[in-house]
């Protein structure tokens, strides 16, 4: 399996000056488990994951890149022939593995997750117990907007967006809730949202390690 790897500040070379360093140095130094990240369709996890993963000089990867590749099939797909039960069993072994090889790698990984992959029990524990979680929370109306340049959301496609993704919210931010950090995620310049998720991991970090320490 070959993870998408990225260099530290590939993703955007104007960006370069506007990150401390030193702060992203010490990031990779003391992260002691994988960087997580969770949250609702539309709210940017792949691309602010991917970011990170850049800017910090991790590995990243998608969980649903992941299955579709095993299954050889989209997950659209999946949903429409097995359902959601068999759909989410599958994220659970993938994301397990995932966590697994993170912990044999030189570095730890940055994953993204489907949406709905915390609120299957046995992955929200393996989730809570051995990686650090980082919810990418955005407004409603970013997220309908976001989620309308694309027709492949399969629990987007019977009904009104909007009405889908405030039931989504009502049922699944009570999990989200218990990650370890949240970045406010908008359709604002990148390098805001990016020096706040660095900002908010770094303190993070520091302070679990003054915990543990």
């Amino acid at each position: 399996m070959q993870g998408l790897s990225l260099k530290p500040f590939s993703w955007h070379k104007l960006a370069m000056d506007k990150f401390d360093e030193a702060k992203i140095e010490r990031i990779r130094d003391n992260l002691d488990k994988p960087l997580v990240i969770i949250g609702l369709m539309g709210a940017g996890k792949t691309r602010i994951g991917k970011q990170l993963a850049s800017t910090i000089g991790l590995d990243f990867y998608d969980s649903d890149d992941e299955i579709e590749q095993a299954a050889g099939m989209p997950v659209s797909e999946i949903f429409e022939r097995f359902g959601e039960a068999y759909f989410r069993d599958g994220e659970r072994r993938v994301i397990e593995r995932l966590v697994d090889e993170s912990y044999d790698a030189s570095s730890h990984y940055v994953i993204a997750t489907g949406g709905g992959a915390i609120m299957t029990q046995e992955t929200q524990e393996l989730l809570l117990s051995k990686t650090h979680l980082v919810w990418v929370r955005a407004d409603i109306d970013v997220m309908v907007e976001r989620t309308a340049r694309r027709d492949t959301r399969p629990l987007l496609k019977n009904g009104d967006p909007r009405e889908i993704l405030t039931t989504l919210m009502n049922k699944r931010y009570p999990v989200y809730e218990k990650a370890d950090i949240v970045v406010e995620s908008h359709n604002g310049p990148v390098e805001a949202v990016m020096n706040q998720a660095l900002d908010k991991i770094y303190n993070f970090l520091r302070y679990d390690n003054r915990q543990t320490g």
